[in-house]
Order: structure tokens, then C-alpha cells, then sequence
């Protein structure tokens, strides 16, 4: 069901006051998504019901942050936030802070994932997260596929120590505006 990754460099202006919401199994098809997801990403019902949640996954975003997502839930099974660019059926992007938390059963099993996102702040992405994302798949794409997210997540290693900042702190402070890290380098 892999889409062409076409984009058009239209960004998508996300209501602040919305949230996209989607659930997905722990293969990451997609289980559930609220009507604002599903206008939002511009695919139909048919289309995002039963999909990889990788539909939506755009060619700007560092497979390095999918991987500090997927372990970090893995290893604590507990919460992320991370600043996303999605793509929309038709090319379109927007970008969003994605809150990430695992699901359980009843008996404490894993068996999925939710996300919410909101409206990420546009200067705390055009200072910062577009500049470091940009660097972070410059070193992806300079490194050979099964090393690519290392070397990612090396870079964001870096701008996290430059910055005297864990990961969450680092993306709560932008995501909030609350003593926003400096610009990246």
C-alpha cells in the first residue's frame, strides 16, 4: 500500500485548538483516527482504515527520531513527544508535536499505540527543528541504510549536549515556549 512520496511544499495549517488523533496496533496499522486526522492527512476512511501508519510519514523526517520514539517506548513503556512532519495524500505537509503513549490490555500487555498531536509552535520549527532535522538526514544519508538512524540520532546527541538538555525536557520546552533551546548551530 506504499504511496509515491511525492510533496508539493504546501504546508497545512493545523487549529491550534484540534487534535489529530489515531490508534494503531503494535504493527502500526491504523485501528482508529478522529475526523480531524482524517481531513488533516486528506485520505478517506477506506484508505487510512486497516494502513500503515507510515502512510502519512514524510520524506523530510529523520528515520532517527522514529527510532528514539520506538525504543524509548519499547525500553520504559512509557510516553514520547516529538515535533513530526507528516505528509498528506496529495503532498501537502504539516507539522505537528505528536504525544505518543503505548495501549494495554486489561493483563498488562502491549498491543498498540495512540497519538495526539497539535499544532507545533511555527518559529520554534523554522529556528530550530527544521534546521536540526535537515542536518540529522544529511548524516542518514551520508551513512549506509542499516547505520542511517545511528548516525541521526548521533547528530541530535550532539544538539541535545550543546543545549544541557535530555530529549524530553528538550522537546516539552519547544513544544511550550518555555525557555526555548537556542537555535541549532
Amino acid at each position: 500500500m506504499a504511496k509515491e512520496q511525492t510533496t508539493t511544499g504546501v504546508e497545512i495549517a493545523v487549529d491550534p485548538d484540534r487534535l489529530l488523533v489515531s490508534k494503531t496496533d503494535l504493527s502500526g496499522k491504523i485501528l482508529y483516527f478522529n475526523d480531524y486526522f482524517r481531513q488533516i492527512s486528506r485520505y478517506g476512511p477506506r484508505e487510512l482504515m486497516g494502513a500503515p501508519h507510515s502512510l502519512i510519514r514524510h520524506p523530510d523526517m529523520p528515520r532517527a527520531v522514529f527510532k528514539r520514539m520506538w525504543t524509548q517506548i519499547a525500553e520504559t513503556k512509557r510516553e514520547i513527544f516529538a515535533f513530526v512532519v507528516n505528509r498528506a495524500a496529495n503532498g501537502d505537509h504539516y507539522w505537528a508535536v505528536a504525544h505518543v503513549t503505548p495501549s494495554f490490555s486489561p493483563q498488562g500487555a502491549l498491543t498498540g499505540y495512540h497519538s495526539n498531536r497539535r499544532a507545533a509552535d511555527s518559529q520554534a520549527v523554522r529556528t530550530v527543528i527544521a534546521p536540526l532535522y535537515a542536518e540529522m538526514r544529511a548524516a542518514e544519508a551520508a551513512a549506509d541504510r542499516k547505520s542511517a538512524p545511528d548516525a541521526g540520532l548521533a547528530v541530535l546527541a550532539r544538539a541535545l549536549e550543546a543545549q544541557g538538555v535530555d530529549y524530553d525536557e528538550f522537546v516539552v520546552r519547544l513544544a511550550t515556549g518555555r525557555a526555548a533551546p537556542k537555535a541549532a548551530a
